[in-house]
């Protein structure tokens, strides 16, 4: 493990594979190394020709957290990444980590070009939007003790699970590693913002992006993550639109990796 500084001084834990362009990629909610081996598996396929970070989100992980919290703090560890880099970055983000992304590309950090896959936003009636005072509700569950209530609530009003499927979850080893980063949960609502509102996306949130913009999904995922995509897609006047024959939101890294270089050579 490797560690960089943030600008507000909390420590970033990350791990990188190879030597090369710098790739960087960027988990969704609370989603971190210990948890998701897919950012490891993608890197390693990769590190033959691109130096591949993984790093745990603040808050998650190996990772410190430092009060209060703000997107830009999140931008400014990406920054930190990228500085270690030494050179510009391709910046890959999955989920809610592909708003992130993009955040940080039109805040002007050094990045090249921009890989999502399956940014959950919510731009028509294919499934309920997110509660208004979702990210307030997840705050006061925080500060009361009850992180069990954030994951859960999360699970059934963003990621769309029967609320009999998290009970069942709760059963099972999955559940704790979430309750233990739940109080990150709403960084990433303060990330999606009002875009899974059901409304269209704000026209001016990411006009400042001006690199290659790939937008991945999977023709066997939920259907609104596909009009999400192409939603994003649409908004972007650098993207270009890639359906994953056969994946869902959990692409399949031998799947994604590819992809990724595919998308490097081209741009």
């Amino acid at each position: 493990m490797s560690t960089v500084k943030s600008a507000d001084g909390t420590t970033i834990a990350f791990e990188a594979w190879g030597t090369g362009r710098p790739l960087i990629l960027v988990d969704g909610a609370t989603a971190h190394r210990a948890v998701n081996p897919s950012n490891a598996e993608v890197a390693k396929l990769l590190s033959d020709e691109f130096r591949v970070y993984a790093y745990d989100r603040r808050g998650r992980g190996e990772s410190t957290d430092t009060a209060p919290y703000a997107i830009q703090r999140e931008i400014e560890d990406l920054a930190a990444l990228i500085e270690d880099a030494g050179q510009p970055a391709i910046v890959f983000g999955w989920s809610s980590g592909s708003l992130l992304a993009l955040d940080a590309a039109a805040a002007g950090l050094p990045i090249t070009a921009l890989a999502l896959f399956e940014p959950p936003v919510v731009v028509d009636d294919s499934r309920p939007p997110l509660p208004s005072d979702y990210v307030e509700q997840l705050d006061a569950f925080v500060a009361a003790g009850r992180r069990d209530q954030a994951a859960e609530l999360f699970m059934t009003a963003a990621a769309g699970m029967p609320p009999e499927f998290v009970a069942g979850i709760r059963q099972s080893p999955y559940w704790a590693p979430v309750e233990e980063v739940a109080h990150t949960i709403s960084y990433d609502g303060r990330i999606m913002g009002t875009t899974m509102s059901g409304n269209p996306l704000p026209a001016d949130r990411w006009a400042a992006v001006d690199v290659p913009v790939l937008v991945m999904h999977g023709d066997a995922t939920a259907p609104f993550l596909i009009t999400g995509s192409q939603a994003v897609a649409d908004l972007l006047p650098t993207a270009t639109l890639k359906p994953v024959p056969g994946e869902n939101h959990n692409v399949e890294p031998p799947v994604l990796a590819p992809a990724l270089r595919q998308f490097a050579h081209e741009v």
